[in-house]
């Protein structure tokens, strides 16, 4: 699959167009979220720990907020990330970090055997 890629002018940070599609959904279901329970932006943002703006931001899918604040903002207005059910996140939390201890600590890319220089 090919994908073009878009320059986001102020960050030179490169985003594909799936990833753009994925952060602007997420924003609208946070703002669903925030909507549905009859919070404002101001309130919202207090509750969060974040400033009103960078709600903003988060809603209409800016690809510069930290993930650290998305996830907090979607966690208070309900919206699920990895399981629908909290309590299981820490079981797949586990699940998964035993399942990293199985890979390699690192990548290596063997480099090509030197030639002795002779002459």
């Amino acid at each position: 699959m090919q994908h073009k890629w878009n320059v986001v002018p102020k960050s030179s940070q490169i985003t594909s167009p799936y990833t753009r599609q994925a952060l602007q959904l997420l924003g609208q279901l946070i703002r669903e979220g925030r909507v549905a329970r009859q919070m404002t932006a101001l309130e919202l943002a207090e509750r969060a720990g974040i400033h009103r703006s960078l709600l903003h931001r988060i809603e209409r899918g800016d690809p510069r907020c930290t993930v650290g604040a998305v996830f907090e903002v979607a966690t208070i207005v309900g919206v699920s990330l990895f399981e629908p059910d909290p309590s299981r996140l820490n079981a797949r939390l586990l699940q998964q970090t035993e399942r990293l201890t199985l890979l390699p600590q690192r990548v290596r890319h063997e480099t090509p055997e030197q030639v002795p220089d002779a002459f």
